[in-house]
Order: structure tokens, then sequence, then C-alpha cells
């Protein structure tokens, strides 16, 4: 007979250099792209810096690599305070030190300050709600009862880097953590120096900010009566709201900040919220999955239930198109077919890859036995093969909130609503398409049977 070997806890050594070593290659990855890397590429290898180091030491540590996220969950009843204090202390060391590494290697610092065109409010934004967004996505991933025992939680906390550097990083430099700020702040005094308090102070602020939606969004994390319960749909619709406003935020940033991979980014953003929330409301963030689902029955959402969910996700989408607006000082884009192609152009574009979206979430979400671990890339995915092939057709909305939340900001400028109510239509047939295709092709989902021919 075998023998049961007990588990030992890392000592505290291990957890400190854990976090030390965490740290210390996000920084110095960080500061290599800024001076030498390509500026397509830059926010993925960050964040594939951060994926690889999170699912090498979670297991030891938490993989927090972040005071703003150790703060996040000391606030959330997730790390004791004394934990807190002293993650953070070893973070900032990491990051000071790995700044001057690249500092050493380049013979070359960079200087933190808002970008060219912006001031302290617009970087305050960014900065408070990507880290927001950051440790919201640490929150639900990692410690959300619900979430226990999941393996995609470093893709989801990874690619929050790729969501928000693109556009947010237009900004503000995209830094979402103390150690990073401040590591870059120091090794750079001799060309300026103080911006990397203020940013901590923002950060840290997005930390709070997380914690309190998760208290939101996971209210049987706080409450142990309700584990095991269902959501009410209050907590449903605020997920619907969060998820929203991310996406539709992503979207107008990249957009405005003339990204160098804007379909990347946004499908980040998206793959990131749907991993947080996919267990709380279904993490649709769009009318017309909310009507595909619908329509494809089988009670998985009720009518009102669903009418709900899309006045959530439509109030996200314009909320989160203020809020880019007002962090462009007022700039804003038109929700229109691209150069060159006209409305029936558009609308063959917007109906294949809305249909391809519906149909995936569908098939993989709504499903008797669903993806348990890949379903967020799979949907997610959808997005970036949708927007590299359609975007130059139609500009690659897929999404009413995404439609009415453009057409409505850009009525301060002013454009034309209109067009928003032509993509949505467009949307919502290729969501009806969707679960059309589904109902022919799933039969065993609606409890018919299949007959299956062998030709010889």
């Amino acid at each position: 007979m075998g023998e049961t070997a007990d588990v030992v806890a890392p000592s505290n050594t291990a957890k400190y250099l854990s976090e030390f070593v965490g740290t210390y290659l996000l920084v110095l990855t960080v500061g290599c792209n800024v001076i030498s890397g390509s500026p397509i590429w830059a926010g993925t290898s960050i964040a594939c810096v951060l994926m690889v180091a999170i699912y090498a030491l979670a297991g030891v540590s938490g993989a927090n690599f972040n005071p703003a996220v150790s703060v996040a969950l000391g606030l959330s009843n997730e790390l004791d305070w004394n934990t807190v204090a002293v993650y953070c202390a070893v973070q900032l060391a990491a990051g000071l030190l790995a700044a001057l590494t690249y500092g050493g290697l380049f013979m070359q610092v960079f200087n933190l300050a808002p970008s060219a065109g912006f001031g302290w409010w617009e970087a305050m934004l960014a900065e408070v709600l990507y880290t927001c967004l950051l440790c919201f996505v640490v929150l639900n991933v990692a410690c959300a009862k619900k979430n226990a025992g999941n393996t995609f939680y470093g893709l989801a906390i990874g690619f929050v880097i790729i969501a928000g550097a693109y556009g947010a990083g237009a900004i503000s430099g995209g830094c979402f953590n103390p150690a990073v700020a401040l590591g870059i702040d120091a090794s750079s005094a001799g060309l300026g120096f103080g911006w990397g308090f203020v940013y901590t102070l923002f950060e840290l602020a997005g930390a709070a900010l997380a914690s309190v939606l998760f208290r939101v969004v996971r209210p049987d994390n706080f409450d142990k009566a309700l584990v095991g319960k269902d959501y009410t749909l209050g907590v449903k619709l605020a997920s619907e709201f969060i998820g929203t406003f991310f996406l539709v935020l992503t979207v107008g940033l990249n957009v405005l900040a003339s990204s160098p991979a804007p379909v990347w980014s946004i499908a980040a953003s998206l793959l990131c919220v749907i991993y947080a929330l996919g267990n709380c409301s279904g993490a649709h963030f769009n009318p017309a999955v909310t009507l595909a689902i619908f329509l494809g029955g089988r009670d998985q959402i009720p009518g009102k239930e669903a009418a709900a969910y899309v006045g959530a996700q439509l109030l996200g989408g314009i909320f989160a198109a203020c809020t880019y607006t007002s962090m462009h000082r007022g700039r804003t884009f038109a929700l229109m077919p691209g150069k060159g192609y006209g409305f029936g152009a558009a609308g063959v574009a917007e109906i294949f890859a809305t249909f391809v979206l519906c149909f995936v979430v569908l098939s993989v979400a709504t499903i008797k036995d669903p993806l348990s671990q890949s379903f967020g890339l799979a949907i997610a995915s959808c997005v970036t093969a949708g927007g590299f092939a359609i975007g130059a057709v139609s500009g690659g909305s897929l999404n009413p909130a995404v439609s009415v939340g453009i057409a409505f900001a850009h009525l301060f400028n002013g454009g034309l609503f209109y067009t928003a109510l032509i993509y949505t239509v467009y949307e919502c047939i290729g969501a009806a398409l969707a679960s059309a295709v589904f109902l022919v092709v799933r039969p065993d989902e609606y409890g018919k049977s299949i007959t299956t021919s062998t030709f010889a």
C-alpha cells in the first residue's frame, strides 16, 4: 500500500523570493520592450512574461507581482495585511533592481509621465480603470469560490495587459503596477522624478475600486449563507454592465489612439471579462449574444431577464463611450462602413462575423457539456478572427452595445445615431442565424434523436 505524503506549505522565504523573481522579470521585460521592442508586440511580450510567471509561481506565493494586486487581495480578505506589507516591499525592491538592470543593459532609461497631449486627469483614468480591471480579474479568477480549481487564471490575468497596453497605454504609458511605475521613475530620476508616486496613488485607487466591484459580483465570497446559491438578477446585471463597459472602453481607446494592434487588444479585453464573470452572469456583454441565447431556447435565459441584460449592456456601452471620449478630451469617431464600402457590404460583414461569434458562444457555453477551461479563449478568438477579416469593411463592431456606444458618443461632435440602428439590425440578424443553425446542427441539445448514416 502506498503512503500519502503531507503537503508542505512554501516557506516565507520561498514566497518572498517568488514575488521578487516574478516582479523582477515583469519590470525588466517592460523596460526592454519600451527601449527596443516593437510597438505591435511590446504589450503582448509583457503580458506573456506575466502569464508564464503566474503559472510558474502561483503555487508558491500566489503570484501577485504587483503592490496594487496585493492591496486588492488584502481589501478582499484574501491576504493578511502583514503579508501584503512584506509583499509590497519585496515587489518594489524587485522593480527598482529590474529598472537599474535594463538601464545598465541598454545604457539608456526613459521617463515616466503622461503621453504628449494628455495630463494628470486622463492618465489617472487610464491607470485607475485598467489597474481596476487587472485586480478585478485577479480576484475573480483566483479567489472567487465558483472559480476554484480553474487552469485559465494565468491566461486571463496576463491578457489584461494586452487589453490595457495598446489603448490606455497610449495615454499614461500603461503601468497598472506601482512596482513598474516607481521602478521606472526612480531609474530615470535624472530626466525627471515624481510621477511614480502619483501613478502609485492612481493604481491603489484602482485596486480599491476592484475590491468594491468584487464584493458586488461575488457576494458568496463574503457571506457563507450564499455559497452554492444562484446569483440574483441584480448581481448578474452588475456583471453585464462591468464586462460590457471594459469591452467598449477598450474598443474606443484603441481606435482613438490609432493603436497598432486594436483587434488583438479588444479580443483580449473580452477574454479577460469572460473568464472573470462567466459563471456570474454568463458573460454575454453583447445584446446579439443575449438574443442568440434567448432564441436558442432550452430555458437558457427567460425573456424578462434577457431584456434586462440588454439594458445593462447598452448602458455599459454608453457609459464606456462617454469615458473614452473624456479621456481623449472630447474626441470621438463615427460608426460607419470602411472607405470604399457601403452599408450593404458592411451588413454582410457584420452579419457574418456576428454569426460566428454567437454560434461559437452557443456551441461552447450553452451546451449540456460546455467547455470548462477554454471557453473564453474560443469566444474571444471570434473577435480576433472577425476583426481582422471584416474590420476594413464595417469596422468590426459585432455588438449592438459597441455600435450604440460609439454612435451615442459621436452625437457630441455632430454625428448621426441612425447608423447604430442599422448596425444593430445586422448584428441581430447574425444572432438569429446563429440560433437557427445551432438548432439544426445540435438536435441532441433539444432532446431530438440523431440519425447517423454510414456510406460504403
